[in-house]
Parts: structure tokens; C-alpha cells; sequence
């Protein structure tokens, strides 16, 4: 009991250290203040045209009590839908929003609504997630909370500081990775042999995923620049930022979670069909957990492309409108940079079924580690 104590609360801690330097991050470079505030009125609500009147949206002006900022407890009247946008959305009574403050060149103030609060719902989301695994998971589900919770440490403490400062993005993803996956591996699965291989499998095929991601990155010739996230990052921060290198450090961050499934069945499938039959060889073992790892390749790969076409469905669409060829569709840098980004992915994922597999086989066909239970 007092592990899974333990675990939730640096997983609570975790997570309000993440959104505070996020938030700190964000000051600090906008150098606008945000406000958080609750739509007590809706004074005026309809639709305006622009220029030619080919383009109608939905104008409101807005009565806004704020509950924080510098002008706390004030009552503010704020525009939306006043410009051209492509998003205009229709604000309720009630709706607790974000109001970026700004001034202008004559010393005014000025307000607009850049989002809705959604801390809430998300904070409550995450609480049943945490409940559910560690009533379900018992101490294992809150072990793996607490390698989650060093997961995000790493990121936000590590890696992006280290990125954000000039450091190479793709070594610094790659160091990361060789403290995540211990941690999470043996705090997830025990500190046994059969996860000392499933780690040993996840980090050459890391090795994969990387040396594949540096080559068609290269051979694709992607910038990195296909997302609007990274031309407002290089606006923001400047050149000190390797945007092309953090695309790769994507790719190979984004493969870890998945590669952690993948290998740890490979090596409890090697595992149990040793104990099941001791007598098995080297080869017929590896041959028997391969026919395994191979039906786990085919739902793997179908899972990633539903994950995958379900992530970028607005993307999709566009092949599906018949304004522009599929070859020219295909060439777009946007489009690109996801296959790429999933072909490398998927290629990682099915090589660490082979490589967890040789590498369990290998050891439990020691005499010394085949009679261990």
C-alpha cells in the first residue's frame, strides 16, 4: 500500500510540474499576459459579412468576469468573430475561457478570447485513469504510473530543456531513452532476466528506428516545417532550435511506448514456452515463438494504421476531395512527413519482434536460465 501512496502522489507532482513549466515557457516568450475568465453575458449575437459578402460568421460581444490576471475580480467586454477566421466558435454563458491581454502602440489594452479552460475535465479524466489502474493493475498498474510519472520527468526535465537550450535534438531524445526504458521496464515488469531481454530488444530496435529515421529524413528531404507547432517554435524561440532534428527526436520518442508491448511479449512467449518444454533446442524455440510474434505483426500493424489514419483524418480528406492527383497529394511535405514518420515507426516495431525473440531464445537456452520458473 504504501508503494501505490507513493507512486500516485509523484505522479500528481509530476503533472502540475509539467503544466507550470509549460506555462512559465509560455510567458516568458509571448510576453502577453493570459487571463482566465467566465462569460457572465452574451450581449449581442450574429452574423456579419466581409468585403464581397462572400464570407459570413457568427459575431459576439461578450461580457467576461475574470477570476485571474492583473485585473482579477473586473468585468471586461470582449469581441469575437470581429475578423476573418476559419474557427469561429459560439460562446454560451458559462463558458470559462482564456483572454490573451495585450497593448497596443497608443498604450491601450486589448482582449481576445484565445481558448477555453479545460483543466478540469482533463484533471478529472486523469484521476479515473489513475484510479482504474492501480484497482485494476494493483501494484504493477501503480509501478507503471510511477514509470510514467519518470517518463514525463525525463521529457520535460531532460530532454526539452536540453533541446531548448541548443542541444542536439536526436542525441538528446536517444540519452533520454536509455533512462526511460530501464526505468519503466523494470518498475512495469519486475527486475527479472525476461525484462532485462525485452530492454536489450527495445534498445536495438531503437538503434533501427533511428538510423532509418536520420537516412529517409534525409532522402525525403523534409525540414521539419510541415506543422504549424514548429514554424511558431522557430518564430518564437529562433534559430537556437534544430527543427529538423526534433522531428526525428519525435519519431523516436513516439516508438517507445509501442516497442515496450512488443517486446516484453516476445520475451514472456520465449519464456513460457521454455518452462512449458524444456527439451526445445535453440531453433525450434525461436521458430515457435516467431509463428507467435507473427500473428502479433499482423494485428500490430493493422492497430498502427487505424491509430494512425484516425490521428490525421482531417489529412486524409484531402485524398478523398478530387482537387488535386494522389501523386501530387503524396508529395506534399505535411503528407510526408507523416509516412515517413510511420513507415519508420512500423519498420522499428516489426524488427523488435525478431530481434526480443533471438535475444530471449539465446538466453533462456543456457542450461542455468532454463530451469529458472
Amino acid at each position: 500500500m504504501k508503494k501505490i501512496l507513493l507512486s500516485l502522489l509523484l505522479f500528481l507532482m509530476l503533472v502540475p510540474f509539467a503544466f507550470s513549466t509549460l506555462s512559465a515557457q509560455e510567458t516568458d516568450v509571448l510576453k502577453d499576459e493570459t487571463l482566465e475568465g467566465k462569460i457572465v453575458e452574451v450581449i449581442e449575437t450574429k452574423n456579419i459579412s466581409f468585403e464581397d459578402g462572400s464570407l459570413r460568421q457568427k459575431y459576439q460581444k461578450l461580457k467576461i468576469y475574470i477570476n485571474k490576471g492583473s485585473i482579477k475580480s473586473q468585468e471586461i467586454v470582449v469581441e469575437s468573430g470581429a475578423f476573418p477566421s476559419a474557427n469561429i466558435v459560439e460562446y454560451k454563458v458559462g463558458d470559462k475561457v482564456l483572454i490573451t491581454k495585450s497593448v497596443g502602440i497608443d498604450g491601450e489594452s486589448e482582449f481576445y478570447i484565445t481558448d477555453y479552460v479545460r483543466r478540469t475535465p482533463m484533471l478529472i479524466l486523469s484521476l479515473i485513469f489513475v484510479l482504474l489502474t492501480v484497482l485494476i493493475g494493483r501494484i504493477r498498474g501503480a509501478l507503471s504510473l510511477l514509470g510514467m510519472g519518470i517518463s514525463f520527468a525525463v521529457i520535460f526535465v531532460m530532454i526539452l530543456p536540453r533541446i531548448l537550450s541548443g542541444g542536439d535534438p536526436v542525441e538528446t531524445a536517444i540519452l533520454g531513452s536509455f533512462i526511460i526504458i530501464p526505468a519503466t521496464f523494470f518498475l512495469s515488469h519486475g527486475f527479472n532476466k525476461k525484462t532485462g531481454v525485452a530492454i536489450a530488444g527495445t534498445l536495438l530496435s531503437l538503434i533501427v528506428v533511428g538510423v532509418l529515421s536520420v537516412i529517409f529524413v534525409d532522402l525525403v528531404k523534409l525540414t521539419g516545417f510541415a506543422s504549424e507547432e514548429a514554424g511558431f517554435l522557430q518564430t518564437m524561440i529562433g534559430e537556437s532550435i534544430n527543427i529538423k532534428g526534433l522531428l526525428l527526436a519525435g519519431i523516436i520518442i513516439g516508438v517507445l511506448g509501442v516497442l515496450d508491448d512488443i517486446t516484453i511479449s516476445q520475451s514472456a512467449i520465449v519464456y513460457q514456452l521454455k518452462k512449458a518444454n524444456s527439451s526445445l533446442k535453440a531453433g525450434e524455440l525461436y521458430k515457435r515463438a516467431m509463428d507467435i510474434g507473427q500473428d502479433h505483426i499482423s494485428s500490430m500493424v493493422n492497430t498502427l494504421v487505424l491509430v494512425y489514419a484516425g490521428a490525421a483524418l482531417p489529412l486524409l480528406i484531402i485524398f478523398v476531395s478530387g482537387s488535386h492527383s494522389f501523386s501530387e497529394i503524396i508529395n506534399y511535405e505535411i503528407v510526408a512527413d507523416e509516412v515517413v514518420r510511420t513507415m519508420v515507426g512500423s519498420i522499428g516495431l516489426i524488427m523488435a519482434v525478431p530481434i526480443t525473440t533471438f535475444i530471449a531464445t539465446m538466453v533462456v537456452s543456457s542450461s542455468k536460465i532454463s530451469k529458472e520458473k
